[in-house]
This record gives structure tokens, sequence and C-alpha cells, in this order.
């Protein structure tokens, strides 16, 4: 079921009404109802996968029991591998296994040996790389005891399939979201307020911005030799916009509606394109990802600490693996390694930390070095992106190429239709930096303006949205990961 379908419209208030006016007085009736509307919600798109997340929830809720009644190290550690294996061992078949089977043949062949093996037609179920990392988060810190193992089934099973941020995130904490089952919800209109007005922005970034930047996005990708090198560049502007908004919508979508049902979901994203360094990028973007590697991979393995080597490594670790957790194909992987590169300079200069803060908090402009600065990473960010909307790494290096090329100074063909969707863009862009102080752009705006205003302002968001809005259901990018 999609954010932006007529059947979410439907489904969404049912469950609403249900919630807080039939079952609000019972914690565990509510819990119950967020399990069954979870299971309706991803069922709607395939319900033979449903048995995956019922496999995870059960092998990870069963392992919980099992470090709770154990203290010997060889059987906790056991217990620990049971819980990976499963889990990485699903979504590895699932996701990599033609990957690495046509990896592996083509290194024989090219040692002169054949070998004769048939990929799988294998689907990939709509958010496993999500929901995956979500379940292993809780095992491991109830493996290092950072946190106490439930035996409420019911309050586990609603945390794993929790169904605004299920197939696309953000991936929450353990430590975060679990203990909100626990507690009795109160409804609290201010809030609910908040969530719709989050959701409202969520998808005027998607249905207005994302969507209509891939048509652009989309058209000069697929039909690269039609065009010149700027207006390749165009494309990977649009791309870069189209992905911002597709995903950072889908976000706002989730954190808008589980604060309709009293949760508080972690932020996912926080402005990133507003970044002055590649670091202060990846503190901003997918930040529930950035933040699970960091401290599941990235700090075990000795993060920033350590001579200059393990540095390295451990930067160029955590990069590529969250490369390939995108998806089983090459140009994810040099996407990550680029980004390693950028990243690279700025941790052995011991600089990774050198923005903290807001860019320019408290001013309506930022100064000349700091705009330079930002004009600079999107850039950089913009030719990663190449590589991670490719079908392949010839086809990007062509891409690049062509930018690089003379004709990159040759003026691109811009449409009527265009012109318009560059203008949303400018709109959208303005929009955020005005509000980039605040956990989502429109949090504040016009809270305190006279009511007709401020409604007036909703309903011209609301215009845009039916104005340019794709006539067919389009799904979110990062349901394929």
């Amino acid at each position: 079921m999609l954010f932006n379908s007529i059947d979410f419209a439907v489904f969404l208030p049912i469950v609403f009404v249900l919630y807080w006016f039939l079952i609000n007085r019972n914690r565990t009736a509510q819990n119950l109802l967020i399990v069954a509307a979870s299971y309706i919600f991803y069922g709607w798109w395939d319900w033979r996968f449903l048995s995956l997340i019922a496999f995870s929830t059960l092998v990870d809720y069963a392992v919980g029991i099992g470090l709770s009644k154990s203290t010997e190290q060889r059987k906790r550690t056991l217990l620990l591998w049971t819980s990976i294996t499963a889990n990485i061992g699903l979504l590895g078949f699932f996701k990599y296994y033609n990957f690495f089977l046509d990896n592996l043949i083509t290194s024989f062949t090219l040692f002169g040996f054949s070998i004769k093996a048939n990929s799988l037609n294998i689907i990939l179920p709509v958010g496993i790389s999500f929901y995956t990392f979500q379940t292993l988060s809780y095992t491991i810190d109830v493996y290092k005891q950072k946190l106490e193992p439930t035996k409420d089934f019911i309050s586990f099973a609603a945390f794993v399939s929790f169904f605004p941020q299920l197939v696309a995130g953000p991936i929450e904490r353990a430590s975060n979201l679990l203990p909100q089952f626990f507690v009795k919800r109160n409804f609290e209109y201010s809030n609910a307020v908040n969530g719709l007005r989050q959701i409202l922005w969520g998808l005027f970034k998607k249905v207005v911005i994302a969507d209509n930047c891939a048509e652009y996005a989309n058209m000069i990708f697929n039909n690269s030799a039609s065009y010149s090198g700027s207006a390749f560049f165009l494309g990977a502007v649009f791309f870069a916009f189209q992905i911002y908004g597709d995903f950072s919508g889908y976000s706002d979508i989730a954190i808008g509606t589980a604060r309709l049902f009293g949760f508080n979901l972690m932020r996912n994203f926080n402005f990133p394109y507003f970044s002055r360094d590649i670091a202060e990028f990846w503190r901003r973007w997918h930040i529930s990802l950035s933040t699970w590697f960091r401290d599941y991979l990235y700090i075990p393995l000795g993060g920033s600490k350590g001579g200059t080597w393990a540095k390295v490594r451990n930067t160029f670790i955590i990069f590529i693996v969250s490369g390939f957790w995108h998806g089983a194909n090459w140009t994810f992987i040099i996407w990550g390694a680029l980004n390693a590169l950028y990243f690279l300079p700025l941790l052995l200069l011991k600089q990774n930390r050198a923005n903290i803060e807001i860019v320019a908090q408290g001013k309506i402009f930022p100064t000349l070095k700091e705009g330079l600065s930002i004009l600079l990473t999107f850039v950089l960010t913009n030719i990663a992106w190449i590589f991670f909307r490719a079908e392949n790494i010839g086809h990007a290096v062509n891409y690049l190429s062509e930018i690089f090329s003379k004709s990159f100074f040759t003026a691109p063909h811009i449409t009527d239709k265009m012109v318009i969707v560059i203008m949303l863009i400018v709109f959208f862009v303005a929009t955020e930096w005005i509000g980039r102080e605040r956990q989502y752009a429109i949090e504040n705006v016009g809270l305190k303006w006279y009511r007709l205003f401020r409604w007036a302002y909703y309903s011209f968001i609301i215009f845009l949205i039916g104005m340019y809005m794709q006539t067919a259901e389009t799904p979110f990018i990062y349901f394929q990961f």
C-alpha cells in the first residue's frame, strides 16, 4: 500500500478511528490493532511475504528470551549469531543471490573455467532491508545488555511491523521505539495536527517535487545519446531532487503518521542539501541508516581511533557496505566508495566535525564561504548520484564524460513544463531554507498568522499537490532497497 494512494487515504482514517475511539483505553488492544493494520498494510502489496516478517519476529523474540535466561557467554554468542544468520541470510538470499552467482560465474570465466548455473527469478520483498536491520538492533542491544528483552510478544510484533515506517524507514532502534508500545498513549490534538502538517509536506515532496523531477531525470538518463553535457548535468540535478523529495517525503509521512497514533519516530533527514561538506551531508542524510552503521559496524571496527590505515580501512568499509545495502549492483558499491573518497580528507585532517551547527543559524542568508561550500558539496553529491542512478558502471562513466565534455557549454533545451518544475524546485528549496532550523520545513509556518492566512497557505500546498501530481500511483524509490 502506497502513502500516495487512494487505498491509504481510506485505510488511515479507519485505523485512526478504531485506535482512538473504540479501543483507546486498552493498550494491548491498541498494539494488537497496530499489528493487524501493519500486516494488512504490507500484505496489500504481496501477502506471501508476510511470512518473512513473522519469521523475523519469532526468531528475534525467541533469541531475546533466550538471552535473558542465559549467562554463559558461549550460549549468548550462539543465540546472537542465530539471529544474525537468520536475518542476514534471508536478506542475502532475496537481495544478493543472483548478484553473487553472476559475479562468481564471471570470475571463473576469466580464468578459463565454465560454470553452469541459472539465476533465480527472485522477487525482492518490499522493505526487507529496513525491518531486518530494525530487528537486528533489538537482538544486538539485548546481547550487549543495553536493553532489557521483552516478554510482551504483541508489543514486540508491533515494533517489528509498525506500518508507518515498515517499508522505508526510518530504521528505528529498539531502545527508542519498543518502549513506546509498553506505555499508555493519550491523544493530543496539537500533536496530531503537527503530524498532519508533516504528512502534508511529505506528500508535497513526493508527488510535486520527486515525481515531476523523475519524469525529466528518467528521460535524460534513459536516452543518454540524445542530449548535451549541460542537459546531462540538469538530469543529475533533477535526480538529486527526485531522490531527496521521494525518500525524505516518505520519512515525513511516516513520522507524521506515527505521531497521529502517539508515537515519536527518529528524524531521518535534516536538510542535507544545505551541508557545507560531505561529513555534514552524511550526518543529515538517511540518519537512521548512517547511525545504524556507525553504532553496529563502524565503532566495533575501531571507528576513527587507531592509526591512519585503520581509519582509512574503516571509512571505506562503512561506505562500501552502505552502498551495497542499497542494492546488488556494482554502481552502488562505486557510489559508496566515491563518498568514502570524499569523506577521507576531512577525517584525516580532523575536519569531519567542523560543521556541526545549522548553517547561517539565525540569519537570512549564508556567508559567501558558506554558500560556496554548500554549492561544492551539492555538486560532489550530484556526481556520486550519477553512479547511484545509472544502470551500470559503463552508463555512469559515459554520462560523466559527457558532462565534462565541450557540450557542457551548450545550452540545454528546456521546455515550458520543465520551467514550471524548476520553479517548483526553487519554491521548495526556499521553503526548506526558511524552515531549516525546524524538524521539517513547514513545522512553524503560519502558526502565528491569522487563521485565514494560515489555511490559505495550507490550501496553496494542497492545490500544488492536486495540480502537479501524476495520474498514476508512483512507488517510492527506496521500496526497491
